[in-house]
């Protein structure tokens, strides 16, 4: 019985998304080109519906389920979902100082590598856990960290190197890899803006100790909000576990008890002889976790990544060919050798000597309800929440400045099929002839 009228809801479900599906038009000039957004169908609405029909709030079959096909895909063997890409961050940097990481674990004032262009939640981690930013440049074309300069910005209190994929572009990982591995860096690899991208045929996300994804609207797939953590290692899985759940030294999924079978038989710490091991944290750790229904979305949008990252490689292409005719007045995106981006976006950087800046250009696309973005942060450094930390900027940031000053992006996210793609590509003709 309770299984017909799930499928009876389900059918109706279907329903409302036709219905809401006739509806939408798209009127150019009227309605938004955006930069991002859902891109979904019944499947999706059905997969949600169907998890609050369980009531299990918190994770679940569903969780359980993404958790696997997300480290399948990836290559990876461990993929533990958390409730945002940003908390993915906090999670992979904490779960380093760990004691259980012995001489290797990160202590107060060890220096990570990272860059200043880009978002500030890659930043931001390494601050709160009391380590210290070295800042290194990026390269134009790619607005990657320049791994040539990584060397040396190094010092004997460096222990990791923590840097995002910039737009779904992969930086050079054999190099920035080899040099981890050479000065017994962590390696820890930002892939919120680039899930679907290769390097030499392996997705990015599968290179470092530990990697990060997001799941928040504007990514490749969607959660509404959401991310993961993934890692090779099953001492650094069972690490960002436990901070992820309250520090708790306990790995009993939600709604579970004694799964080591020894749930009264611990001595940890000072803590009498056989106290709950539900209840004994080893880590000084936080809620992070996400709910089944969350996962549930996720489960049906994995199915659809391949589709998305051809959608969005198809985009990318034809807005290349586009600006390729004013390349005196831009620099256009470079790939490294061997690497296969899944675009987040289309960068943009207007030259210095262009008879026009970003904000005109900006301006007018804006004007025309196409939708554009900086690169995040720009340079962080000069952001009013970074003005008393303690940083170290290795040789100059002076490509992050120009970054700052004059580049921007627009999207190619599945969402833009041939009518606004239409649309925005006469919008920039338009523009250009204008000059």
């Amino acid at each position: 019985m309770e299984e017909q009228i799930r499928r009876d809801i389900h059918k109706k479900v279907a329903e409302i998304y036709e219905l809401r599906k006739s509806k939408e038009t798209f009127n150019p000039g009227q309605d938004s080109v955006n930069y991002a957004g859902r891109v979904y169908d019944e499947k999706e609405m059905i997969s949600l519906v169907d998890s609050a029909l369980d009531f299990w709030l918190t994770a679940g079959r569903y969780a359980d389920s993404l958790e696997k096909e997300l480290a399948n895909f990836l290559g990876v063997k461990h993929c533990l979902l958390t409730n945002s890409g940003s908390s993915a961050n906090l999670l992979a940097i904490s779960a380093l100082t760990s004691p259980k990481l012995g001489d290797r674990r990160l202590k107060p004032g060890d220096e990570v590598i990272t860059t200043a262009c880009g978002f500030p939640t890659t930043l931001n981690p390494i601050i709160q856990n009391q380590l210290k930013p070295v800042f290194v440049d990026v390269e134009l074309g790619n607005y990657n960290i320049n791994a040539d300069l990584i060397e040396g910005a190094l010092s004997k209190k460096t222990k990791a190197i923590c840097i995002p994929h910039t737009l779904g572009n992969p930086f050079n990982i054999e190099k920035i890899s080899e040099i981890s591995k050479k000065h017994d860096l962590w390696f820890i690899e930002d892939n919120c803006d680039a899930l679907g991208s290769k390097f030499k045929n392996r997705y990015t996300g599968s290179f470092g100790d530990l990697s990060t994804l997001s799941f928040y609207p504007a990514h490749h797939i969607t959660m509404g909000e959401g991310g993961a953590v993934l890692t090779n290692d099953p001492l650094l899985k069972e690490i960002v576990a436990s901070f992820r759940d309250w520090g708790r030294d306990c790995w009993c999924d939600p709604g579970h008890d004694d799964t080591c079978g020894r749930r009264f038989n611990w001595q940890l710490g000072s803590l009498p002889y056989g106290y709950d091991h539900k209840y004994i944290y080893s880590h000084i750790g936080y809620n992070l976790k996400v709910t089944d229904m969350q996962a549930a979305v996720g489960l049906r949008q994995l199915e659809k990544l391949p589709k998305f990252i051809q959608d969005r490689i198809k985009n990318f292409e034809i807005l290349k060919d586009l600006f390729l005719e004013h390349e005196n007045y831009l620099i256009l995106p470079q790939v490294e050798k061997g690497a296969e981006p899944s675009w987040f976006g289309f960068p943009i950087l207007v030259r210095e000597d262009a008879p026009f800046n970003r904000d005109d250009i900006v301006n007018f696309l804006e004007n025309n309800k196409i939708a554009t973005r900086m690169l995040f942060g720009g340079n962080l450094i000069r952001q009013p929440a970074y003005e008393d930390v303690n940083f170290r900027v290795a040789g100059s940031l002076e490509n992050t400045d120009l970054v700052m000053n004059n580049l921007f992006w627009i999207g190619v996210y599945p969402g833009i099929a041939e009518q606004k793609m239409n649309y925005v590509i006469s919008m920039v003709k338009k523009f250009f002839s204008g000059l």
